[in-house]
């Protein structure tokens, strides 16, 4: 008989409410009204389908977003399960998580999305991308804390999330994730009583997790941990960073040794969640062969308001930021204010060096109803500005962006922001922030039209074989093609960015690298040829896929996939 006589009314409701307010407003960023020094926001979809409390952008111009599970009913009804079996009206279907999608893939050039499958929750879990441009994801709530999930993104929209046989040694709930220099090795560390480290895939077939005496003294539990999703960077030494709560350690995870113990952090209160504030590593720069390496840590929570949020009473964050180096032998933060607090914040690193700090709320912790007094503006952080200088306000949204919410750079410049769900179920009435589906762009202002003629256009990679795809080796020399419209300025950069994998404002594996020109030529009709080199190692760029951007005096031009790998 026919499916759809059979196909249930509220799924049929679903789906074309559905149908009908996912795709509204989208327009070209850089053709779109002036947005002036401040950017400006675009409203790409009313309705995801699922919570963006993950995000991960693939290298075939898609995004992956996924919430939990246990959170029910979402507004992406399936008509039937993943096993094939169909989603009818009765009560136990309506409630049954699996005839809803909980994970969907947005493109970005159709401006939809598709339902992805989920066979566990993965819940507060992380993720790193491998160097075939493969999704990592680990870990999660329940039967998904152990689990390894991939996703291999793939052009004719039929990839699929696939769940490894494969156990974790220790349950990863709110853990992170470091890509290593070892090719397609990570390392996973901390999570809710998990107070070690392993890595995927395993050292040893033997040897599971390895516990990190670090994490046992930052933890604070009458402050629900204030060390879980600690702050990863990989330093150009190949040694990691981790921050957690308040302190930092230089490990070197080959040997199971502390290589450096740094200073604490001035001032009071937390950094990591329940404090949730969040932190980048600076642009790593070949004018100094890529070894000075410096970290950022902003925002978090007041001391005592996770207890305090608990009790309906929400602490004043943190507006201080602490900047450090941590190669060389000299180590001090360097602290600074942000224009008001800031926690819950997302930090990214922009194509022209500078730091985006966005989402998040002023009061409060992380957790379900924890937090209050939405941070709706944004700050820009230019890094090589004068103290007291580095910072500036930019528009405002109108969409309070709490906890569970994420956001991304993607290739044409614009940062996507979604989510936002302070609930364990959706929920979208009579609460002060209800569940949040519509998706946004933030439109920096480097891509306003009065830019039209500064922006590199055109750009096209092409490497030694005289291809316009392929790899690059470590150290090689590649050749960039792009056009200007008028004399290039002063400064033209070349920056190579690995995204991120985001949630609960830590933006995991983020990374942006300087690259030396070598020569630079300008032809006939606006055409540019540059000669640059790929980093020397993997300890500088773990091998795998990057956006690399021709920057012409702050002006960014449309970022183009390249992928370095070991020889």
């Amino acid at each position: 008989m026919d499916d759809k006589k059979h196909f249930p009314l509220a799924f049929k409701l679903m789906v074309v409410l559905f149908s009908l307010l996912h795709c509204v407003c989208f327009s070209s960023a850089v053709s779109g009204s002036s947005g002036g020094k401040k950017g400006q926001w675009q409203l790409l979809m009313n309705n995801t389908g699922v919570v963006g409390m993950h995000m991960a952008l693939t290298h075939h111009g898609t995004v992956i977003l996924f919430d939990q599970t246990g959170a029910g009913r979402s507004r992406y009804g399936l008509r039937r399960r993943y096993n094939g079996t169909r989603c009818r009206s009765t009560q136990h279907d309506l409630t049954d998580w699996s005839c809803y999608a909980h994970s969907v893939e947005y493109d970005i050039r159709l401006n939809k999305v598709r339902p992805l499958r989920l066979d566990t929750d993965p819940w507060c879990s992380s993720g790193s991308f491998l160097s075939n441009g493969t999704l990592l994801q680990i870990g999660g709530y329940g039967r998904g804390s152990r689990r390894i999930r991939y996703f291999r993104s793939c052009e004719n929209g039929r990839c699929d999330w696939r769940q490894s046989k494969t156990l974790l040694s220790h349950d990863r709930w709110y853990a992170s994730s470091q890509i290593l220099p070892e090719k397609d090795r990570v390392i996973v560390v901390g999570g809710r009583q998990a107070l070690s480290y392993e890595f995927v895939p395993k050292l040893h077939s033997n040897r599971g997790s390895f516990d990190l005496p670090f994490l046992h003294q930052t933890l604070n539990r009458n402050e629900g941990g204030n060390n879980l999703y600690p702050f990863l960077h990989l330093s150009s030494d190949g040694n990691l960073f981790i921050f957690a709560n308040r302190d930092s350690i230089l490990f070197n995870y080959r040997q199971n040794r502390v290589v450096k113990n740094f200073p604490r952090i001035p001032g009071a209160g937390s950094r990591n969640y329940p404090s949730s504030g969040s932190s980048v590593i600076l642009p790593l720069d070949h004018t100094n062969g890529f070894r000075k390496v410096e970290v950022m840590v902003c925002g978090g929570a007041a001391s005592g308001a996770h207890q305090a949020a608990e009790q309906g009473r929400f602490l004043k964050g943190l507006s201080s930021c602490g900047r450090m180096v941590i190669s060389g032998n000299t180590h001090k933060w360097n602290m600074e204010n942000m224009p008001r607090p800031c926690l819950l914040n997302d930090m990214l690193v922009l194509p022209t060096g500078d730091i985006l700090i966005i989402n998040g709320a002023r009061r409060g912790s992380a957790g379900w109803n924890n937090a209050a007094d939405p941070s709706l503006q944004p700050y820009l952080y230019k890094p090589k500005k004068t103290l007291g200088r580095r910072f500036s306000v930019l528009k405002s949204t109108k969409i309070a962006r709490m906890y569970h919410s994420s956001a991304i750079l993607i290739p044409d410049g614009r940062v996507l922001v979604a989510g936002s769900n302070p609930y364990n179920k959706y929920t979208f009435r009579n609460v002060r922030y209800p569940t949040e589906l519509r998706l946004q762009a933030f439109v920096p202002a480097y891509m306003d039209r009065q830019y039209h003629n500064t922006r590199p256009g055109n750009v096209s990679i092409h490497y030694a074989n005289g291809t316009y795809g392929g790899r690059v080796r470590y150290g090689e020399r590649f050749s960039v093609r792009f056009r200007l419209g008028r004399k290039p300025s002063k400064t033209v950069e070349f920056s190579a960015y690995a995204p991120p994998f985001t949630t609960h404002s830590i933006s995991m594996n983020q990374r942006m690298l300087k690259l030396r020109c070598r020569s630079m030529v300008r032809g006939e009709g606006g055409w540019i040829n540059a000669t640059l080199e790929a980093p020397p190692s993997p300890n500088v760029a773990p091998s795998g896929y990057y956006m690399l951007t021709v920057v012409n005096g702050g002006i960014p031009s449309t970022s183009q996939w390249i992928r370095f790998i070991h020889a």
